[in-house]
């Protein structure tokens, strides 16, 4: 199922208690832009599918990453490309759209992104997994 821009852009603007769309959508484009670079094969094809058309583009055209990136340095790289993000902002930023990708992907296509990251993701996308 693919959800709408403005819908998932919506979910975001809530998660996040962002002031305007605006704020949404530059923190959803920095978080998919990071996420795409650590997703490979089928696991970033499918959920490309699942996202709003220009959002999916972000996602299969990401920023390029040397290695993975732990979830700490993950929400760093996104502080550094959002201006004027703190680490704790960019906290805040990571989980409203993670989570809603997340909702966005299902259980079981979560599960298979939550396979290819580093340990520690399954909080940033809200849904912590037993150890």
């Amino acid at each position: 199922m693919t959800l709408r821009h403005e819908a998932f852009l919506d979910h975001v603007k809530e998660r996040g208690d962002y002031d305007t769309p605006q704020e949404a959508e530059r923190a959803a484009r920095v978080v998919l832009a990071l996420l795409g670079a650590h997703l490979v094969g089928q696991v970033r094809v499918q959920l490309a599918a699942r996202l709003p058309e220009d959002f999916a583009l972000i996602l299969l055209n990401p920023l390029q990453s040397a290695e993975p990136l732990s979830p700490e340095r993950f929400v760093r790289a996104t502080a550094a490309w959002i201006e004027g993000a703190t680490e704790q902002t960019a906290t805040w930023d990571v989980s409203a759209v993670l989570s809603t990708v997340a909702d966005t992907a299902g259980d079981d296509l979560l599960g298979q992104i939550l396979l290819q990251l580093p340990v520690g993701y399954d909080l940033l996308f809200g849904h912590p997994q037993p150890t």
